[in-house]
């Protein structure tokens, strides 16, 4: 894979011309403006003492790359600096793969009123390391799905920090892979927990689901043979590699279109 990714995706318009999709237009604007909001009243929830004392003069703070990663999180370190009414002009885009050998690289320069500088400099190295980080694991797994010639989809799961979901979420697609579902209602997934307590997938309260969520396309399906003998053809769910394997789920259909027939 490139060592440089803009965080786009290439795809055909309509009218045949290829057509850039920016990542940063998935974020939208009234969302990460109301988490930038928290985020800088949690740091400071009530006086601003350090910028009662450094005044308002202008400065430009540099932010370094110091090791390796992929550079991401830029809408929202973007957003909370903007909402400090400070400017960042990036020296590299979203997506690079930085390698610093000797020096760190200057990845950004933000300039503004000093205070401001300060009152978001650790909210948004918070968020940008993070986002980094996850962007760069999520690279190195999806170069190793390529080298080994795998067509599949490498997902990250809903395993994200309270709070802080829509940036590491973020962070997954900049370094190259999918987000399966963002939260519990984004589709259908009934798991073991969810069979198990409802005695089987069979059972009158299961079969409620569907109507409550909508019909629409899923994936794959966990429990195949039990959805299919239910009639919950269109109860479907991301299959959990962990517990379900895609032969075991082939066997099930085969089975079952055997016993219909």
């Amino acid at each position: 894979m490139s060592s440089e990714r803009n965080s786009k995706l290439v795809m055909m318009s309509r009218n045949s011309e290829d057509a850039e999709l920016v990542l940063a237009h998935l974020i939208h604007p009234v969302t990460v403006k109301k988490l930038v909001g928290r985020w800088l009243e949690e740091d400071t929830p009530s006086f601003d003492y350090g910028g009662f004392v450094v005044g308002e003069r202008v400065e430009s703070a540099v932010l370094l790359c110091k090791s390796a990663g992929v550079l991401a999180g830029v809408p929202f370190f973007n957003a909370i600096f903007e909402e400090l009414g400070c400017t960042v002009d990036w020296q590299v885009p979203e997506g690079t793969l930085l390698e610093p050998v000797s020096e760190p690289i200057t990845t950004a320069i933000v300039t503004g009123k000093v205070r401001h500088l300060l009152l978001g400099e650790r909210v948004a190295l918070n968020c940008i390391t993070r986002a980094s980080g996850i962007a760069t694991q999520a690279r190195h797994m999806a170069d190793i799905a390529q080298r080994a010639g795998w067509h599949g989809e490498v997902a990250g799961t809903r395993k994200t920090t309270p709070g802080f979901r829509l940036v590491e979420k973020y962070a997954l697609l900049v370094g190259g892979i999918s987000t399966h579902r963002h939260d519990l209602s984004a589709m259908i997934m009934l798991k073991d927990n969810h069979i198990w307590s409802a005695g089987n997938i069979t059972q009158p309260e299961a079969r409620h689901v569907v109507p409550v969520r909508g019909h629409e396309l899923g994936r794959a399906t966990v429990r195949t043979y039990e959805l299919i003998v239910a009639g919950l053809d269109n109860l479907m769910s991301m299959m959990s590699l962990s517990r379900v394997l895609y032969n075991e789920n082939k066997t099930s259909v085969k089975t079952t279109t055997r016993k219909e027939a």
